[in-house]
């Protein structure tokens, strides 16, 4: 076995032959009659999909509340966290363990970074926003990579999707196009378990769209689907990265600006903070600036929302098309840039935060 590892000339041939396995076995050798290792593409949507086809409170007060896959991934987040801070601070001690160790390096860059850009008194106050931010975007991002993300979870019904898609194709007085059916992407799935399915290699399925189930299904023609273990719909995933959700970044925003206006008005005072928006003392000019800064403050909060949305939810569809295209090794180099990618966006919001919220706690004379 040592030899093996240490034969260079074997362990480049045995690359190229995993590469070639892949690429002929995956959806690029279908035509050349490959394909065994082809998956169907995941379904990509931008909002969240709920895990339960029914809502879990229906009521006349709160209306109808689901619980979405990236809610799930954010409670995962939240308990691995608690975990990993439990047993890395429970035995704490002059001679730190691995994990404190680790703890340590990790704080006391963050403490060292705020106080360097805030100053010593102000950075330790920022300190607890900015490392929970930090700690909360990565472990999310680092989440949404690990197997059964996207892969795992059930199947909706073609009614669901249609209800999705806003088509009611039980409507007597307006009937859905047939070039809004055919829009709609469904997959044919086999051997389908009622409660979950899992999408790995060589599960491809055939697909079909809902013009041609409508045809098959909804005009009295309904062929015995059942019987042969066959049901189209479209995988919902039990488990999908949380900033993949814009809200999840939304609300990690305003949780932002919210706590960088209340940090203005303890270091500034209530006066002062709001005269950057509302300057009535330096004429049209300092008016006028004032607006802008009020601009600024929304163009920020879209732009730390969308920031972190945008490449989080880029890299799952990226992965998602590598392991449709190239099985096997497709994903391997982009894991490892997703990996980088999620740590620095992480540190990209949380330093903008202490940046902003040092900004706002300066005068702006």
């Amino acid at each position: 076995m040592a030899r093996i590892f240490t034969n260079t000339k074997l362990i480049a041939l045995l690359a190229v032959l995993v590469l070639v396995v892949s690429i002929f076995g995956g959806i690029l050798g279908e035509k050349f009659g490959g394909g065994f290792l082809g998956s169907p593409i995941a379904h990509i949507q931008l909002p969240a999909e709920s895990i339960s086809s029914s809502p879990i409170i229906k009521s006349e007060t709160f209306g109808k509340i689901y619980i979405t896959n990236t809610m799930i991934a954010t409670w995962i987040g939240i308990i691995m966290l608690s975990l990993v801070a439990y047993l890395g601070s429970r035995k704490a001690g002059e001679v730190p363990s691995r994990m404190q160790g680790v703890w340590e390096i990790i704080l006391e860059f963050f403490i060292t970074t705020c106080e360097r850009v805030a100053g010593k008194d102000k950075g330790r106050v920022f300190f607890p926003l900015v490392m929970t931010i930090f700690l909360f975007v990565v472990s999310a991002n680092w989440l949404g990579i690990l197997p059964g993300f996207g892969t795992i979870g059930r199947v909706e019904t073609p009614e669901e999707v249609f209800h999705h898609r806003g088509i009611d194709v039980h409507s007597k007085e307006q009937h859905p196009s047939d070039e809004d059916l055919e829009g709609v992407r469904l997959q044919v799935f086999e051997k389908l378990s009622d409660n979950v399915f899992i999408l790995n290699l060589g599960s491809g399925q055939s697909e079909t769209n809902g013009k041609i189930w409508m045809e098959d299904h909804g005009h009295g023609h309904s062929h015995d689907h059942e019987e042969k273990s066959e049901r189209a719909g479209l995988l919902v995933p039990y488990l999908r990265s949380a900033n993949t959700d814009i809200n999840t970044p939304l609300a990690i925003a305003i949780v932002a600006t919210i706590m960088i206006h209340f940090w203005g008005f303890r270091f500034l005072g209530i006066t002062s903070h709001l005269g950057k928006f509302f300057d009535f003392k330096h004429g049209p000019i300092g008016f006028f600036v004032g607006i802008l800064e009020g601009v600024s403050e929304i163009a920020r909060l879209v732009s730390f929302t969308f920031r972190l949305f945008g490449n989080i939810f880029a890299g799952e569809v990226l992965l998602i098309a590598m392991a449709f295209l190239i099985p096997l090794v497709g994903l391997i180099p982009f894991l490892g840039l997703e990996i980088f990618v999620g740590a620095i966006q992480a540190f990209i919001f949380s330093m903008l935060t202490l940046v902003f919220a040092t900004s706002a706690s300066a005068s702006h004379h």
